[in-house]
């Protein structure tokens, strides 16, 4: 693997997107992941969440930061905005169906005993969600710095041989390709859309290369 890496690669995305996924796939492949295993693994994320506690400090204290370069770093899409210009970014953008999103949630809320997403409907949630995705784009958009790699959840799932080698090259290469597919399990994929995915809101430019 290259030490070259000078940025972060920065996973994010709604809360159960797919984002834990494509930490596990980065972890397989090799790249160091900023994790601390503090939130073990559980019925709704068996293979680990790959959290970094110092990331739910983002908003008052983001020095966690400059320890980023050259890892991965899960961060969700609603505190991305607070992530710093530098070090500049790969950004690994997981893209799920809004439905798909909402029903995991709930289950998850569900299974924890903490009732629903604070008394929202499943329509008010997607909505929210939607304005976050939203706001994470231009986010992304307005730092000069940061490339993006928009990742369907679904095709990871699907076909993720193809996904790996796509993620490998925008990192910079060097990551065990088959170890990274081979983290996928599609039977985990329990929340299924019916309507196609097209409730998911997407980024304008599916992929920008540096």
């Amino acid at each position: 693997m290259s030490d070259a890496r000078r940025f972060a690669v920065v996973v994010t995305g709604l809360p159960r997107s797919g984002t834990s996924l494509v930490m596990q796939m980065l972890d397989a492949g090799g790249l160091s992941t900023l994790c601390d295993g503090a939130r073990p693994p559980d019925p709704d994320n068996p293979r680990g969440y790959f959290e970094y506690a110092p990331v739910k400090r983002i908003a008052t204290d983001a020095r966690f930061a400059a320890r980023a370069a050259g890892r991965a770093v899960k961060i969700v899409a609603p505190l991305l905005r607070h992530f710093p210009a530098s070090p500049t970014a790969r950004v690994l953008f997981v893209q799920r169906p809004l439905d798909e999103v909402v029903a995991s949630q709930e289950r998850m809320l569900a299974r924890a005993g903490a009732g629903g997403a604070g008394d929202l409907t499943p329509d008010r949630l997607a909505a929210i969600y939607a304005v976050q995705v939203a706001e994470a784009r231009e986010r992304i958009a307005d730092r000069p710095g940061w490339r993006v790699l928009a990742i369907d959840h679904g095709a990871v799932v699907r076909s993720p041989a193809p996904i790996a080698a796509a993620i490998d090259a925008f990192v910079g290469g060097g990551l065990d390709r088959a170890a990274m597919a081979r983290a996928v399990d599609p039977s985990l994929h329990r929340q299924r859309s019916g309507s196609g995915g097209e409730w998911t809101p997407r980024l304008r430019s599916p992929i920008v290369r540096p």
